[in-house]
């Protein structure tokens, strides 16, 4: 397997030491241009929630940073973009959710990349830092779920960063390529698990 050198991951905070780390200020985000100089790719899961972060704080975070990161990147010399989006992302729904994410899906194919990846993953399956009970028990049920139907409902987070690996590393044709669920889950399996 090809190596992938350097990686820089982009964040408000320095979780831990990783590769090379650019801690950015994502309302200022174009001030920090040269930190999405000289890589071939880009990788992008920003998200936040409406409950978090409020309606127009979902916005501003899941759409408009996204955007912006792409098109930074994109000036820096980025080749294929490669987007976590969410299932039933739809430009035309009624549900705010699903709307801002296919809208920044639109935006961000419309930057002129050379591949454009999306990955559309069903809930996401992760231990989160923070107390979302809903979400735990959805989880809990989903988990369940995944036993008997395994792509259906939801997906693992670690599937969806070995998927997106999988598509940067397997040569592709296509300009923009969406990947559903069960395409995520089977190029997930493409990439083997750390340590095996």
């Amino acid at each position: 397997m090809p190596a992938i050198n350097p990686v820089t991951v982009m964040t408000r905070v320095l979780p831990r030491k990783w590769h090379e780390q650019a801690v950015v200020d994502f309302e200022r985000l174009s001030e920090h241009a040269a930190a999405f100089q000289g890589h071939d790719v880009g990788f992008c899961c920003l998200g936040t929630t409406r409950a978090k972060a409020g309606a127009d704080g979902f916005v501003r975070v899941d759409r408009d940073y996204v955007a912006q990161a792409a098109e930074l990147a994109r000036a820096g010399g980025c080749k294929h973009f490669v987007l976590q989006s969410s299932q039933g992302a739809n430009a035309q729904s009624s549900f705010l959710y699903l709307r801002v994410k296919g809208e920044v899906e639109n935006l961000v194919q419309a930057v002129g990349f050379d591949r454009c990846t999306i990955l559309r993953p069903a809930v996401l399956l992760c231990k989160r830092q923070e107390s979302r009970p809903m979400e735990w028990v959805t989880r809990q049920f989903l988990g369940a779920v995944a036993r008997v139907f395994p792509t259906a409902y939801s997906v693992p987070v670690e599937t969806v960063a070995r998927a997106m690996v999988a598509c940067v590393l397997q040569p592709g044709e296509e300009k923009v390529k969406v990947l559903e669920n069960k395409a995520i889950h089977e190029l997930g399996k493409a990439v083997p698990q750390q340590g095996t």
